[in-house]
């Protein structure tokens, strides 16, 4: 084997398209490394994010796509990843133990946002990574009924904060816990964003990979707060 060919190879594992990610690895920012293995080659990926769950899939799907284009030159395919941290706004600082904090948002109501995060935290747990969610709708919480935890109340340790409850392997925080289903929440603009200063940094969450904020629909106070003072990696709108 020359250099030549694990070279062309690297190109080759590269330009693959996953019918899991739906893109190329290089656009997935996959680190690839290809190695003399047994008289062919070892390819070994690295992904900036979890991938338990679909891990074997993709790496059939590769497999296939390798002994299609160079029958018996691949001997062994590894997959490992780890949650890279992404830049957050100008000025703020990542809080302590969460690794990317993502809204889901929109400037409508009634559009599905409490439905698209609380599945996209459930599958985000279930590829492997440690996940959080705050609903961060003090009018009207959704949460704790999309999760299953109606009627539960979380437990407080020191008298200051707050354990998340847990479902589907996913911490989760929300004013519904802490209210009665049916009792309205009257609350002027510097009510509701000290509420949800509270739940944010007052609640135990431990270390988490993504910490999901279901916002309330519109561009209001809760959605100024979080554009200001807490370090958004990325958004779902």
């Amino acid at each position: 084997m020359t250099d030549e060919t694990g070279a062309a190879l690297d190109a080759h594992v590269r330009q693959f398209t996953s019918p899991v990610l739906g893109q190329t690895l290089e656009a997935a920012g996959c680190r690839v490394a290809v190695a003399p293995a047994d008289g062919g080659y070892r390819v070994a990926l690295h992904l900036g994010f979890p991938l338990d769950r679909s891990r074997p899939a993709l790496l059939e799907a590769l497999g296939q796509y390798c002994e299609a284009a160079t029958p018996g030159l691949v001997r062994a395919l590894e997959l490992s990843w780890s949650v890279d941290t992404h830049a957050v706004q100008a000025g703020l600082k990542p809080l302590p133990g969460v690794a990317n904090i993502i809204a889901v948002a929109s400037g409508k109501g009634g559009v599905g946002k409490s439905t698209v995060a609380a599945n996209l935290s459930v599958v985000l747990a279930q590829e492997g990574a440690r996940v959080g969610l705050l609903d961060a709708d003090i009018y009207g919480p959704s949460q704790p009924r999309m999760l299953g935890l109606l009627g539960r109340r979380p437990q407080s340790p020191d008298g200051k904060h707050l354990d998340p409850l847990t479902a589907f392997g996913v911490r989760t925080m929300s004013i519904g816990f802490l209210v009665e289903d049916s009792q309205p929440m009257a609350w002027r603009g510097p009510m509701v964003t000290s509420a949800l200063n509270q739940l944010l940094t007052q609640t135990n969450w431990g270390e988490l990979d993504y910490l999901l904020v279901d916002m309330p629909p519109g561009t209001g106070d809760i959605q100024l707060t979080l554009a200001q003072r807490v370090p958004v990696s990325g958004a779902v709108i």
